[in-house]
């Protein structure tokens, strides 16, 4: 069939408007594969894929055979080819769709558009209004909003025509007809039109100081650490109506810690009123002065002899001081837990965008060595742990533990006791994943006296940290990605590998390298529609001085100035498969394909940094964050090229570069295999693990495996593994045939809840 094709290159399309475009025969895959879509039975897909690849082959030959000589064939005349072959086979349903569908199209152009401008926005829509998320695809393409609720659906409407619009007049016409082909994903391309960025690692300390604006009311300052965890919970919410990606705290400890401090202060003045003011000691001692010398603390953690002025030698005033200090300690402590389960509630449940959506929030913490940073930390992992009401795991924040040497690593680090925790209620609750300053690219721009340069990571993956448009601002609060585009690697394999029955590594990279300069000029595209922007049409990130820099705007300005230092990425899906396509054999199974993947990406890398030295932008590389989108390249190429065995067989492309989840391997060769693209792929990355069993019972292999990760030079990996959910008695844990809490028996009555951390990384906006 790849010969056929080929003989087909030279046929010319006449469109409805008489305009001649070159043959693409991926346009009739697409164009059939939608049409058994459209049936299905009983909520269920009712075809199976080499239904489609039976059409789609006849039609490439009835055309091959009757039209090639000719070199022009009319956009009609394959639409009626493909009817013909739908009824010759028997597809009785698929052809009544097929047809009814083409009619509807053809009164839509003449009555909304007139035959001279035939624009997609009513076959765009038409879905989403006549059809369920199950059988729609636009529905289903942010699993983070409902797409079958009144808001979700009505953001949907709002998001396909705003992506029919910025495929009509925004990009050129090749960038659309990639993305369309399924050469290429371009992620959030209903956000185009607005010019909005993709995410950002909030600087908490910039919104606290002072207070700030959400555009509905100004938030005065936070005096408290229940202040200030409603405060940055909000931050979130309203950073979310900004941008079309997820929102990051970079240095959540170092942000809440003085908060800690001013509610420790509050309390320790009650505590010395309490216990002071109406003993005999009152009458002697100035509450005014005591109060101002607390005001001045720098800690909690405090050498009580200070205060022994006051005592004027008697003990008994020392002994109250004491239990002042001891009381508001504790209670500091308990309002500090309240304070991290708010947060944690508040991120499960608070809505942004019209109410559809629970804004997809992260946060990064571990470094902070302060008593009061340490408290932060300490309440937060254990108010994890608790979970939601009914003992549900809370997805948001997705937390993440910054581990590094000296810190926290080791024993007798300041926090090693913190990192220990982290892996115990992640082994519970899958969260915390974990980061590694101590990566060799994380760790080249960290400097112990500065936490902003601290690697922080979206919990999707998405890094920043070098900055060639300002290397002085090499930091990570403030910045974050303008936009992606990914790239489809195993049909570049297909294409130019053994399975095609040549195989030819230098056209393989000679068109990875052309996808890679068209995603490229892409990129630049939509990266002038954001710097043709202003401030006022990002009231808060750039309002209230979230995005770095953006404070010293002028109203008029353009955005080019301090859209810089955000990073413009370029992404790629199913490297393992590309493999197989290639040579027979991922690399996970032999040395060649390790050797010749990592080639790949290594090219991939090179070509980014030749971008980034060209055009002063960071242009970086980005291990894609989308199994949404793997489903969507899987079910185009195996349209077009039948189930091909190792490549198009399942369901999905594997993950970026990881080693397929079926393959059996052991974890250190996992590892060790996936480490070095960590490396290469600066825009972002993460590792998972998969487990079996309970591991809050074996919480020692748990952190061996998050050492393994710290060895391997892994920036960024999560540990899955089964959590489990009794709706009934609440029971957390593994749960098998039977609920060890209660006994009952799967599914009788409400199914039992399962959560995997590999699911949530399609919940990317």
């Amino acid at each position: 069939m790849t010969e056929v094709v080929e003989k087909l290159n030279d046929l010319e399309v006449v469109k409805r408007n008489g305009k001649k475009v070159a043959w693409n025969g991926t346009k009739i895959a697409v164009a059939i594969k939608k049409g058994f879509d459209s049936i299905i039975e009983n909520e269920e897909y009712k075809y199976k894929e080499e239904d489609i690849n039976k059409v789609y082959n006849a039609v490439i030959d009835k055309i091959e055979k009757d039209y090639a000589n000719a070199g022009k064939i009319k956009i009609e005349t394959i639409q009626d080819l493909i009817e013909d072959e739908l009824k010759k086979e028997g597809y009785e349903d698929v052809y009544k769709s097929f047809s009814e569908y083409r009619e509807r199209r053809n009164v839509s152009r003449k009555v909304f558009f007139g035959e001279k401008k035939q624009h997609k926005f009513l076959k765009s829509i038409e879905g989403l209004g006549l059809k369920s998320a199950f059988e729609e695809d636009a529905k289903r393409e942010n699993a983070n909003v409902d797409g079958d609720t009144p808001m979700g659906t009505m953001l949907q409407y709002g998001s396909t025509v705003s992506k029919e619009f910025a495929k009509a007049y925004l990009m050129k016409p090749k960038f659309a007809e990639a993305h369309e082909n399924g050469d290429i994903h371009i992620h959030d391309m209903d956000f185009m039109p607005m010019g909005t960025t993709t995410c950002c690692q909030i600087d908490l300390n910039k919104l606290f100081n002072g207070g700030f604006s959400t555009g509905h009311g100004h938030l005065r300052e936070p005096n408290d650490i229940m202040s200030y965890s409603a405060l940055a919970a909000i931050a979130i919410q309203a950073n979310q109506n900004d941008q079309h990606g997820g929102q990051s705290i970079p240095a959540f400890d170092y942000y809440l810690a003085p908060g800690v401090l001013k509610t420790f202060k509050k309390q320790f003045k009650q505590g010395i009123n309490d216990f002071l003011e109406y003993s005999e000691f009152g009458n002697f001692i100035n509450m005014d002065r005591i109060a101002k010398d607390i005001d001045k603390l720098k800690t909690i953690e405090i050498d009580l002899s200070d205060f022994d002025y006051y005592a004027k030698d008697s003990e008994e005033v020392k002994r109250l001081f004491k239990l002042a200090y001891d009381k508001a300690m504790q209670k500091t402590d308990r309002i500090t837990y309240q304070a991290m389960e708010a947060f944690i509630h508040n991120l499960n449940t608070m809505h942004s965008r019209a109410g559809a959506q629970v804004p997809f929030s992260s946060i990064n913490f571990g470094t902070d060595t302060s008593p009061e940073g340490r408290m932060v930390m300490r309440n937060y992992l254990m108010a994890t742990d608790a979970g939601l009401g009914h003992g549900e795991t809370p997805i948001f924040p997705i937390s993440i533990f910054k581990v590094k040497e000296g810190v926290n690593y080791n024993p007798g680090d300041p926090n090693y006791d913190l990192f220990k925790l982290s892996c115990q209620v992640s082994a519970k609750r899958l969260f915390p994943n974990f980061s590694f300053i101590d990566s060799s690219f994380n760790l080249a721009a960290y400097d112990p006296n500065d936490y902003r340069t601290e690697v922080g990571y979206m919990g999707c993956r998405t890094r920043v940290m070098s900055n060639v448009a300002d290397p002085n601002k090499a930091i990570t609060p403030g910045r974050g990605n303008l936009s992606f585009t990914s790239i489809n690697l195993p049909r570049l394999g297909i294409k130019h590998g053994k399975v095609s029955g040549k195989l030819d590594i230098d056209a393989f990279f000679k068109e990875l390298e052309e996808k890679m300069d068209l995603v490229k000029d892409q990129l630049l595209e939509r990266f002038e529609i954001q710097c043709n922007k202003r401030i006022y049409n990002f009231p808060f990130l750039l309002g209230q001085g979230v995005w770095i820099d953006s404070e010293k705007l002028k109203t008029t300005d353009r955005l080019r100035k301090v859209l810089k230092h955000g990073t413009l990425t370029i992404g790629f899906i199913g490297l393992a498969e590309c493999l197989k396509a290639l040579i027979g054999k991922h690399h996970g199974e032999s040395k060649e394909a390790r050797e010749l993947g990592y080639k790949i990406i290594e090219f991939m890398r090179s070509k980014t940094d030749e971008y980034a030295e060209k055009y002063n932008l960071n242009f970086s590389l980005i291990a894609t964050p989308a199994e949404g989108l793997s489903g969507r390249f899987t079910n185009m190429d195996k349209a077009i090229y039948g189930k091909i065995k190792g490549v198009t067989d399942r369901d999905y492309y594997t993950n970026s570069f990881h080693v397929p989840v079926y393959y059996d391997i052991s974890i250190a060769k996992k590892l060790e295999i996936e480490g070095p693209y960590h490396n290469l792929t600066n825009g972002g990355h993460i590792s998972y693990v998969e487990l079996d069993g309970d591991t809050a019972m074996n919480t020692e292999a748990f952190e061996k495996i998050v050492r393994m990760m710290h060895d391997n030079n892994i920036g960024y990996g999560a540990i899955n593994h089964p959590v489990d959910r009794d709706p009934v008695c609440g029971y957390t844990g593994v749960i098998g045939d039977y609920c060890p809490g209660c006994g009952r028996k799967e599914g009788e009555g409400v199914p039992i809840e399962r959560i995997k951390n590999a699911s949530l990384t399609n919940l990317g906006r």
